[in-house]
Parts: structure tokens; sequence; C-alpha cells
């Protein structure tokens, strides 16, 4: 689950991690008192929506308005917020459809010295969470990622203790930084990394983290995503959801207790499990198809989850056929079965449908299938299935 900044940066100052003071407006009058509020010749007006790449995007409406855009004066953060409010920013991580902005965040402007790149993140390959930071922190650290791999620096951390005061010295200095920078960086880091531990994150993202003229280290931006299967343990985290901010179906199918996650290919899935889910989607690239969707309906789903689990793949627009295959094991193939003759008869399939079942009662959910009278196509394997459902689109 993903936050706004200025939601992430409330929660990283109560656990200790230095942020700049901002204030969240609704509206240009509200932007304009909180320049007010904030007593300085220099604020940030700031676009809050699930994306990075804000400072470089642009709203579709005004291609010259960024946004991010720093004012000096309460006119100004007016003028610029009614600009800004309603609008859709388009940035690297948004799509050309872009995302409206509702929600602006006016904070202080700082005296910046350098610019750093931090982030907490789980690495897969060593199964522990690992600190990474860069010397060239700010916009374009995809650019310094791809290009400088070497200035990169990527530190393990014990996930019982945290970042040792030895690790976020040495860090520093390998950062460059000098006196009180390295100070600020033995306090700043290892509560950064307690932070992405004690709220159960699967990632932390600091960019830029600055280094002000006065050697300090402070947060200009915040990106956090907390891990979904630990949020029962986070109540104050899961108050924090905005639900405009998320794909529509994607909410609807949480809902109903389905895995679901929308893609940009035209076969839609339904499956389940998610390693035989991961499968499906492989085997239909493999074979030249692209899917539309990951959905996994579980081991236990009912009749009326996987008939929503259909509603929902039929609803996108770019579904052109579709592929159901199940592992019947706890959910059985007759169950499958009898969801998807009743969910034909309430929506109707106006795209191709291929079917692979196996496991407990597959004989009888394949009678099914062959005695409903309905146009279904069945595979016997799902290397089968994935080259029926790609044909059926070249048809």
């Amino acid at each position: 689950m993903k936050i706004h900044e200025y939601q992430a940066k409330q929660l990283l100052a109560k656990s200790g991690v230095a942020v700049p003071r901002g204030v969240v407006a609704k509206s240009a009058a509200e932007a304009a008192e909180a320049f007010k509020q904030l007593n300085g010749k220099l604020a940030v007006v700031k676009s809050q929506i699930h994306a990075g790449g804000r400072g470089k995007g642009r709203f579709k409406e005004q291609p010259e308005q960024p946004g991010v855009v720093l004012v000096r004066s309460a006119d100004e953060a007016k003028a610029n917020a009614s600009r800004m409010l309603g609008g859709t920013l388009v940035t690297i991580q948004t799509g050309a459809e872009g995302k409206t902005v509702q929600t602006l965040f006016v904070e202080e402007g700082l005296d910046i010295a350098a610019e750093l790149y931090a982030a907490v993140v789980v690495d897969r390959e060593s199964r522990r969470p690992v600190l990474i930071l860069s010397s060239e922190g700010g916009m374009d650290i995809e650019e310094v990622a791809a290009h400088s791999p070497e200035k990169i620096l990527r530190e393990p951390i014990d996930a019982g203790y945290g970042l040792h005061a030895f690790q976020a010295t040495k860090l520093a200095f390998r950062l460059g930084l000098k006196g009180q920078a390295i100070r600020s960086a033995a306090e700043f880091l290892p509560k950064l990394v307690r932070f992405f531990l004690d709220h159960d994150c699967s990632m932390t993202e600091i960019n830029p983290l600055v280094v002000t003229g006065d050697g300090r280290l402070i947060a200009i931006d915040a990106k956090v995503t907390f891990d979904d299967n630990a949020l029962f343990r986070h109540k104050e985290a899961t108050e924090l959801r905005d639900l405009a901010e998320e794909e529509p179906a994607e909410v609807r199918a949480a809902d109903a207790g389905l895995s679901y996650v929308k893609l940009d290919g035209n076969i839609g899935c339904l499956v389940n499990g998610a390693g035989l889910a991961m499968s499906t989607m492989d085997l239909i690239k493999l074979h030249g198809g692209e899917p539309a969707n990951f959905l996994d309906v579980g081991g236990g789903a009912s009749v009326d989850q996987v008939s929503e689990a259909f509603r929902i793949i039929l609803a996108d627009a770019n579904v052109q056929a579709v592929l159901v295959n199940i592992f019947g094991g706890i959910m059985k193939c007759d169950t499958i079965a009898t969801a998807l003759l009743e969910a034909y008869d309430k929506i109707g399939f106006k795209v191709p449908l291929v079917v692979r079942l196996e496991g407990t009662n597959v004989e009888l959910a394949r009678k099914m299938l062959a005695e409903s009278g309905k146009s279904i196509t069945t595979a016997v394997d799902l290397t089968d299935a994935a080259k029926k459902v790609v044909a059926s689109l070249q048809k």
C-alpha cells in the first residue's frame, strides 16, 4: 500500500527522522495561508499523487505547469495552487493518462548544499533489507543507476537490530560527507532504517535527501510503501489509504477477497494460486500474447467470488480473450465450472474463452463444459491453453 508524501513525512517525523516543516492544502486559499504560516521567504508547492517524477511532470491542461514549483509569496502560492488543483499531472510513472491532483503540500524552502539519495528496500537475492545510498540524488537517479552504477552504495541491514553506528559512519565517509554532515548522517540513517523495519515497509525512499548549508541531513521528499500482508499490525497506516489513487478494479477485487493487478495486455487471466498465475502469464508471453491482468482467486473461492472475478476481467475494455487456468485442490474443478457457466449467462462472453482444468473433479467439470452448449474452448494442459488463447486473437 502506498501513501502520499505528506503522510509519509508525518510518520517519519514521529520516528525522529528529520523532515522540513510543511502544511497540507486542498484549496488555493489554503496554499496561500500555508505560505504565511511557514513564515519564510521561499516555499515549495508540491502536487500529491502516488507517483514519482512530479518535479519533471507536466499537467495535461497546462503543459508549462510543473507538478512541483518554488514560490516566494502567498500570492504566488495561491496562483500556482489554483492551476494545479484539479489538474491531471503526467509523470514518467503515471503513464500518459496521468493522475488528478486533489491535494497539495506546501513546504518550507531550505538552504541546500548537496542532494543525496537514500532508500531502504527488501533485497530478494540476499533475503534481507538493504540500505541504498548515492551521492547523486535528485530527479535523475534512474540515470545514475543505469550509467554510473559505481555511485550506488548498498549496505545490508540486520533486520533485528537495524543499522549499526559503525555502518552509518562508514557510509557517510563513502558519500563524501564532512564535519557536521557526518554526525547528522550517523543519526539520520539508523532512524530511517528503524522506521522501515518498525512499519513493515516494502520500500522507504528519500530522494532527494539533502545536506543543508549548516550540515544537517533532511528528507526533502519521501515515498513509503507498506507490505500489504503486515497491515493488520498497523492501523495508523491503513487509515492513510487513498482509494482515489488506486486502480478501481484492484480496489473492487480486494473488496471481494481476490488478488488482482491490472496489466497492459489483452488476454484476461483467471487462475488459482499466485505461482500458477505467474506461470500462466509467462506462457502467454512465450507464445506471443500479452496478459491483461494477474488474478488469483485463491484456493477456496466461492461461486460468487469467481463470478465477480469474471466481471472484473470483462470490465476491462482491453480484454479480447480470457484464459481460465485452474488446478483443483481445495478449489474443486466443478465449482469453477459452475461459476464459469453462471457468469457466462449473467455477463455474456463476447470474447474467446479458453479453459484449462486439472485436479479434483476434473472429469465432472469437463463434462459440464462440454454439455453446456456454450462457446468454450478447452485445453489439455497449460501450454495448449496458452497457444489456443493467443491463436483466438489472431482469428
